[in-house]
């Protein structure tokens, strides 16, 4: 059996703009994804609402940089064969910086935490799929348009500059916005029928990935 680590914000987390609450466990994509792979894998979601790629953002209890807490999940989690990371949204606050060629630092810079990581028992590092986040839409919510204000236009630019990332680094790469919009309810969250296309939509490159 394959071990899958899932990383990710708000969308991993499975936030419900409708509530708002959480969707349903079986509604959140890391777990369609696992019910797309059966038994052949064990997936493992880590989501943190707010979580950025390598920035720090203060106005939560928990440490929300997710290149600081990685090493933990990695330990936490190891041995892993493959590890998804699903992150770029929240980089888009204008006080976080608010720039898609900023993210594509940030996702580098875990890209080189996995790979370099101590993993215990000598186990080798797990392969890698970097995923752009569904571009951010317009929305009626002022809270929401305010704390991402400028996101519309820069979030579209992460798809194409984790691409390049992706293919300058060598590891797979999946664009949920190719399956996935956002809600117009906060412009930046997933109502359940989209976060379920996200477990789909990836599932084929899973399975290619680690020859399922």
């Amino acid at each position: 059996m394959k071990n899958i680590l899932c990383y990710g914000d708000s969308l991993t987390w499975g936030y419900n703009a409708d509530g708002p609450s959480r969707h349903r466990l079986e509604d959140r994509w890391p777990s369609v994804l696992q019910a797309e792979l059966g038994s052949a894998a064990h997936v493992i979601a880590d989501g943190l609402n707010g979580r950025t790629t390598a920035y720090d953002d203060g106005l939560a209890g928990e440490d929300r940089n997710g290149a600081r807490t990685l090493p933990l999940v990695l330990g936490t989690h190891s041995p892993l064969d493959l590890v998804i990371i699903m992150l770029g949204a929240n980089d888009m606050k204008p006080w976080i910086h608010g720039n898609a060629f900023v993210s594509k630092n940030g996702m580098k810079r875990l890209a080189q935490i996995v790979r370099t990581h101590p993993y215990q028992l000598d186990a080798p590092a797990p392969k890698l799929i970097i995923v752009s986040p569904p571009p951010v839409t317009p929305t009626n919510d002022a809270e929401f348009a305010a704390a991402f204000a400028g996101a519309i236009e820069a979030s579209v630019h992460l798809a194409r500059h984790y691409t390049a990332l992706a293919e300058e680094i060598g590891c797979g790469f999946f664009d949920a916005g190719s399956v996935a919009r956002t809600t117009p309810l906060d412009g930046i969250h997933l109502d359940a029928e989209n976060t379920r296309a996200i477990g789909q939509g990836i599932a084929p490159l899973v399975r290619a990935t680690l020859a399922l």
